[in-house]
């Protein structure tokens, strides 16, 4: 049967970045998931440089770049706010890929105090740059569990992940309300501002449990001759996600590959229908 709702706007953050390539896949992934999942209903795609941009949008994507250029210029345009806004008030779609997700931390390790200023929304501290410089980027195939049920075949075929500079999730933390207060004692670590939910259904995604998405074996053959990969572990933890806030490692922007970005509209539409419940019980009340 098919979907009817109203207009859905995505943006993506345009300050610095691969905010490009996301709208190119956002745009496949809107065709495709009217052909796939019989989602038929009218998209608009934003670049997102101004508060009264990001006002617009259902969900929102924060691409892969540098984190630092990215707080700096979102500050220095008075976006930092309403974004944190975005994220943990409202408590709307938000998906950050490899700089995008330490943006969405509520903790980054290696970042010296006042060069680095975080949204928040994943209760992870993620490890910057954690496979090392540029030199030592790679690519891996790697199996995407939650985009099975989007194979045409009974198996999914594997999914191309472009690490570039990544981060990793080096722990996932203990929510707490408020900010993350024994993280930022720790030396070289950063920490997200506390925010208040705006109401009972943002509540709701803030009680979510952190879930792991996508992890690389760390006997991955691409890591076997990176000296700069070091990991105590079997597994590095590259996709997360907690409520309404989705992040990865690694760049599907970078790829051919729309499948990750049909998933993620899915999940935008369906955070939209809660909405509209929410808002018809609430009127209704």
């Amino acid at each position: 049967m098919t979907i009817r709702i109203p207009d859905v706007a995505v943006g993506v953050l345009a300050l610095q970045g691969a905010f490009s390539e996301h709208l190119q896949l956002l745009r496949r992934a809107a065709l495709d998931l009217k052909t796939q999942e019989h989602v038929d209903l009218k998209w608009t795609f934003i670049e997102v440089r101004t508060p009264h941009e990001l006002d617009q949008c259902d969900g929102l994507v924060i691409p892969g770049g540098e984190s630092t250029s990215m707080s700096l210029v979102a500050a220095r345009s008075g976006l930092l706010e309403p974004l944190r806004d975005f994220v943990k008030v409202l408590r709307k779609p938000t998906w950050g890929t490899c700089a995008g997700l330490i943006l969405l931390a509520e903790s980054a390790n290696r970042t010296k105090k006042g060069g680095q200023e975080l949204i928040g929304g994943l209760d992870v501290r993620v490890n910057r740059n954690h496979f090392g410089r540029q030199v030592e980027s790679f690519q891996a195939n790697l199996n995407l569990p939650f985009l099975h049920h989007m194979a045409e075949t009974g198996t999914s075929k594997p999914y191309r992940c472009v690490f570039i500079r990544a981060p990793v999730v080096e722990k996932i933390l203990r929510h707490q309300s408020g900010m993350q207060t024994e993280e930022a004692t720790r030396d070289a670590t950063v920490v997200a501002p506390s925010k208040s939910p705006a109401d009972e259904l943002a509540q709701d995604e803030v009680r979510a449990e952190v879930e792991v998405m996508a992890q690389l074996p760390t006997q991955s053959p691409a890591l076997q001759s990176n000296p700069e990969h070091n990991h105590a572990g079997t597994n590095d933890i590259i996709a997360v996600r907690q409520g309404n806030v989705f992040g990865t490692s690694f760049h599907p922007e970078l790829t051919e590959d729309p499948r990750i970005h049909v998933w993620w509209l899915g999940e935008v539409v369906a955070a939209v229908q809660r909405r509209q419940r929410f808002q018809l019980v609430d009127r209704s009340a």
